[in-house]
């Protein structure tokens, strides 16, 4: 899948990157990342809500649209053995027209 996943530890350390991951952040060093600190690459809000997600552990999903380019953002905590590890991001991107299926339960 074309994805970008970047995995960080409970203190916000980038710990893994996919490629595409690092292809999503070349500017910024790509997968030289790994063992840099992801707070110091979000600016305000972002940061403090990825603080926030480090304090209190949850899911965060959002879309954003850079250069006409729409995207869907998952954050999500990860555990080991029941302890909070950190925070897992999936992103890609979203096409142009997006169908919704409403589905009936049951």
């Amino acid at each position: 899948m074309d994805v970008a996943v970047t995995v960080c530890d409970e203190t916000g350390v980038i710990i893994a990157m996919n490629a595409r991951a690092g292809k999503t952040f070349a500017k910024y060093g790509g997968k030289s990342l790994v063992g840099k600190n992801a707070l110091d690459y979000h600016p305000e809000p972002a940061r403090a809500k990825f603080v926030s997600l480090l304090e209190n552990p949850r899911s965060n999903v959002y879309t954003v649209e850079k250069n006409g380019v729409k995207k869907i953002v998952c954050q999500s905590p990860w555990h080991d053995n029941g302890r909070f590890g950190g925070i897992v991001e999936l992103s890609f991107e979203l096409p142009a027209e997006l169908p919704n299926h409403a589905r009936k339960s049951g």
